[in-house]
């Protein structure tokens, strides 16, 4: 069974509930955004104690992590808002520490609970920390993308093709057409707001969408700031016609699970007076 569709959700509906992380972090609260009912895989937020302290580890599972609220210090390595680390199973992750507590976008590759010890790791696969403001903005990525946009590239797996990337976009931008990718897309939103052929989306929206589903076309009037990830390979889109026109404040019209049928609901927002 795949990760079912999630499109999309504002995750300040979903409530917190403590967790432990499968044991990789005890005393935590999570809100799950996705989850792979067969092996585990998990996408979620975690938020962390002022004071948390865990002594350091070695990871049997991939852990993926974005830095949204606060900050974490991992072997004396400090994670502010936006930090990212990319830390391959076999790898030791250092004592990892949170003196005023933290929200952090997680993602682990599966169970931990089932998985193996792992003897060593990929090098290649290791991003120990990265800064997202100072990561730069690269552009021209797809000859076909509107103009307006950057790319923060945060990593890219030299095993899958996997990436993940923050992408900005400029104020009072749309789009025609719709997209569709082979791989699964993921995104939370960081910052701005995104009308779509789902609905407004606002800070917090997160998407998990299986491959070679149209979406779209998209636009903003603030700007915004998305982070993706893509599973099965690297991002790749195909333009398509869309079934209908692109417009302003569309009907919230989600896809969920029924584990997230509660949560459904948008952010309210005002629109913007010119």
């Amino acid at each position: 069974m795949a990760r079912p569709w999630v499109e999309f959700v504002q995750s300040q509906h979903i409530p917190w509930q403590a967790h432990d992380l499968w044991g990789l972090r005890p005393g935590v609260e999570v809100r799950m955004l996705s989850r792979d009912p067969d092996d585990g895989a998990a996408s979620l937020l975690v938020r962390y104690p002022a004071g948390y302290s865990i002594p350091a580890a070695d990871l049997c599972v991939d852990e993926e992590f974005l830095v949204i609220d606060g900050g974490l210090t991992i072997d004396g390595q400090e994670y502010g808002h936006l930090g990212y680390a990319h830390l391959p199973a076999g790898y030791r992750r250092g004592a990892l520490t949170s003196p005023k507590g933290a929200v952090v976008l997680t993602f682990v590759a599966a169970d931990p609970r089932q998985a193996a010890p792992v003897a060593d790791y990929n090098p290649a696969r290791l991003v120990v920390r990265l800064d997202g403001y100072q990561v730069p903005y690269t552009g021209n990525f797809h000859p076909e993308f509107p103009p307006g946009a950057g790319r923060k590239l945060l990593f890219n797996d030299p095993a899958t093709g996997d990436a993940t990337w923050l992408l900005g976009t400029l104020p009072v931008r749309w789009a025609e057409r719709s997209e569709v990718h082979p791989t699964v897309e993921e995104m939370y939103l960081l910052g701005g707001e995104v009308h779509g052929n789902r609905g407004v989306m606002r800070p917090g929206a997160y998407f998990w969408r299986p491959p070679e589903i149209p979406h779209g076309p998209y636009g903003t009037l603030t700007g915004n700031l998305y982070f993706f990830r893509t599973k099965g390979g690297g991002l790749s889109t195909n333009y398509v016609p869309p079934d209908r026109p692109f417009q302003w404040w569309p009907p919230y019209d989600p896809v969920l699970p029924p584990e997230l049928e509660a949560c459904r609901g948008e952010v309210p927002g005002v629109p913007l007076a010119w």
